[in-house]
């Protein structure tokens, strides 16, 4: 019989707790001392989202795998 604890999630630690704070308030700094140069940035930061999103969205679906119009009935290996 095994009673070990399941591990806690990182976002619960005091690790993951004191990285959270300083985050947020490092973030607050930018926003108010550089407000004028973030905003000035919001666009290409949009533009930087959209291939980030679909390279990582897009990660675990297999593609290259198969041509297309081939259907891939080989099981997965995990």
């Amino acid at each position: 019989m095994n009673d070990s604890k399941p591990t806690p999630s990182f976002w619960k630690t005091p690790f993951g707790i004191g990285a959270t704070v300083i985050a947020v308030a490092a973030s607050i700094y930018l926003y108010i001392e550089h407000r004028n140069h973030l905003l000035a940035l919001l666009p290409y930061a949009f533009l930087a989202a959209c291939p980030l999103m679909h390279l990582f969205m897009h990660r675990g679906h297999g593609h290259g795998a198969h041509g297309h119009g081939q259907r891939d009935d080989t099981p997965k290996r995990d």
